[in-house]
């Protein structure tokens, strides 16, 4: 007998080579129906793996990552074996499961693959799934694995397994498909229902430009043709929220080739938004004891030496700028946080002063891969809304709550709502990524789970995820699509007061090492504004939209009271603007809803004999005739309604 430790921590005995299935049966049938995969002591397994040891095994349906990820990787076989009935000769590669789907690279030859070709493949993959064949992993001696692909003249193939150790390879079968695999599939074809071809692409070899351009295919399947006709509508109504494109409409940020990729620039509607968000930040900050500080856009080489980031990115980063000194290195600034170890030291500091807490909006720079470039979400100069904390470590329980307190303020008055909290822990089997002592990582890992339990906050753990210098907490907000982002961060470290030989005097008059906090609730202005502009499609909080109102006066005999309508307005801190163009009313009415302007006042005969306005909200519903004065209560009261009071105390 075996016995098996369950997730709830239970404890069941099995008889030896007892499978994930039969663990499952025993659970509930209506479990064994829904189980796709399964990992045991850590590693994925099949469903239908003996078990020969006692150990943890996990169960995985389609609604787990893991289970979206065997059924991925077990349609990518799928589609190989479409590939290989309809493209005869044609050379595999590699199809693993990505985010969203799967693909596959393949060598055609002279062969091509267009979106015409999409529904052929597509129902040659969903006749293959009818079969329902098990999916069957078995080992391989290198001898034979060579010999197979070499037979097929499959350089690819027979490069991967070159690379291998003899007792390591496996192939998976099924039907009358054979592939090179190392495992973590679903239990049959069957379960495949619904299949999507979604793009073609040309992809080096191992990502080398040197190497031969193979074609990616890329796939998405479900279990339900209900759930590929979602995804396929969330898809649609994604590329209308694109912030790329309400970005250009909306007239908030462009970018230049002659700039540079990856650098945006900032139009006035775009650079208001900016400022309203970064003032709205400020404000809290400034309740919760914040000091705003400035730092320059580079640094001496040394500096970055000193905190570890030149180690772990410089070879990846902008190259150093050289000055006409001989041996003298500059860096553009690549986080802010060595900065402010530097202001923090420029003072000796008694444990009567902590915490301090310094905050920049400071741009910084890093060399991201042109590919890798999206819009604003991956830039290459962004700005952070940093923040660093110095406190003394009976302090940092409470400091580190506080910022968490902050962070659910900016959430709550911009609309994220729906949001789940992930501590990111260092992965103990790889010490060579981070820095710092086992004892100080394992009091900031500590200090970061306490936090979230005492908050009550909904989180998950997420081990490898850490910062280089320190453990995190990420929130990860779920968007209006239903899409996860990750916002906003908390960061716990020892490492770098060391690094930096920060100090305090203590009530004991000794030196003492201060406990570092870093955070962003925001994360990146460039990254937030994006996120913000496709989880609201552009209708923005009424506290942020840059035009809160716009006065339409229905002919140029109204255009005075339009201008007085507009005073009051503005007298009363609205933002609005006058449209007295020579156009129809209903042409300046579709203008402003395509600009997503919230309030549209609309003047002409009957509102000026009246001393009123008729007011009509984005969407098209018309709330009548009232006063201007009456209005601007409307618009108060609105945004009190969305933006909320941020009460911490110093």
């Amino acid at each position: 007998m075996i016995d098996i430790t369950l997730p709830d921590g239970s404890v069941k005995p099995f008889e030896n080579n007892a499978t994930p299935m039969d663990v499952a049966k025993s659970i509930s049938e209506g479990l064994a129906r829904n189980v796709i995969s399964a990992s045991f002591n850590g590693t994925t397994v099949e469903t239908h793996t003996p078990l020969t040891t006692d150990g943890a095994l996990v169960l995985y349906t389609w609604n787990d990552k893991e289970g979206k990820k065997a059924f991925w990787h077990s349609s990518a076989h799928v589609l190989a074996q479409a590939l290989e009935e309809l493209y005869p000769g044609v050379k595999l590669s590699i199809g693993p499961a990505i985010e969203n789907g799967f693909y596959y690279d393949v060598d055609l030859g002279e062969q091509t693959i267009s979106d015409k070709d999409f529904k052929t493949i597509e129902d040659k993959m969903l006749e293959i799934a009818r079969g329902k064949y098990d999916f069957s992993l078995r080992s391989v001696s290198k001898t034979d694995a060579l010999s197979l692909y070499k037979s097929q003249d499959n350089e690819y193939k027979v490069e991967l397994i070159e690379n291998l150790e003899d007792g390591t390879i496996t192939f998976c079968d099924h039907s009358t498909f054979t592939d090179l695999c190392r495992g973590g599939h679903i239990p049959n074809t069957s379960i495949i229902k619904a299949v999507k071809i979604m793009s073609v692409a040309g992809a080096y070899w191992r990502g080398d430009e040197n190497n031969k351009q193979l074609t990616r295919v890329y796939g998405i399947s479900f279990p339900k043709q209900k759930e590929l006709t979602e995804y396929l509508h969330l898809l649609e109504e994604a590329k209308k929220r694109d912030h790329r494109k309400l970005g250009r409409e909306l007239e908030l940020f462009t970018f230049s080739a002659k700039v540079g990729q990856g650098l945006p620039l900032w139009l006035p509607k775009g650079a208001a938004l900016r400022e309203r968000l970064e003032d709205f930040l400020k404000k809290a900050q400034k309740k919760a004891g914040y000091q705003m500080v400035v730092t320059p856009h580079i640094g001496q080489k040394e500096l970055y030496v000193t905190s570890g980031h030149y180690e772990k990115y410089g070879a990846d980063s902008f190259q150093p700028i050289l000055t006409p000194n001989e041996g003298e290195e500059f860096l553009l600034k690549p986080m802010n946080c060595p900065h402010h170890c530097e202001i923090y030291n420029a003072k000796p500091f008694s444990y009567k002063e902590l915490p301090i807490r310094y905050a920049e909006f400071g741009t910084v720079y890093r060399y991201e891969q042109s590919g890798e470039l999206h819009g604003l979400t991956r830039v290459r100069g962004f700005t952070q809304d940093d923040a660093h904390i110095f406190c003394t470590p009976d302090q940092l329980d409470k400091e580190f709550k506080d910022v968490i307190d902050l962070v659910l303020y900016v959430f709550g008055s911009l609309g994220f709502e729906n949001f789940k909290a992930q501590v990111s822990l260092r992965d103990p089997n790889t010490p060579e990524k981070y820095i710092g002592s086992d004892a100080n990582w394992e009091k900031a890992e500590a200090a970061i789970l306490n936090a979230a339990i005492d908050k009550g906050l909904d989180y998950v753990v997420e081990t490898g995820e850490a910062a280089f210098y320190g453990p995190k907490l990420d929130f990860m907000v779920k968007d209006a699509l239903g899409r996860n982002w990750q916002l906003g961060t908390i960061q716990v470290d020892y490492n770098l007061p060391e690094r930096f030989d920060l100090t305090y005097k203590g009530s004991d008059n000794e030196l003492h090492r201060p406990v570092m906090i870093h955070r962003a609730p925001f994360g990146s202005m460039e990254r937030f504004v994006a996120i913000l502009l496709e989880h609201t499609g552009g209708n923005f909080p009424l506290w942020l939209m840059p035009t809160q109102a716009i006065v339409l006066s229905i002919s140029e005999k109204y255009e005075k009271y339009a201008e007085k309508v507009l005073n009051v307005l503005e007298n009363n801190e609205i933002r609005a603007l006058a449209d007295n163009r020579n156009e129809t009313i209903g042409k300046k009415i579709r203008e402003a809803e395509m600009a997503k302007i919230p309030y549209m006042i609309i003047v002409g005969e009957q509102e000026e004999s009246k001393n009123m306005i008729t007011v009509r909200q984005h969407g098209g519903e018309d709330l009548g005739m009232i006063s201007a004065i009456d209005f601007t209560e409307v618009v108060e009261k609105e945004v009190k309604k969305t933006l909320k009071t941020f009460k911490q105390k110093k």
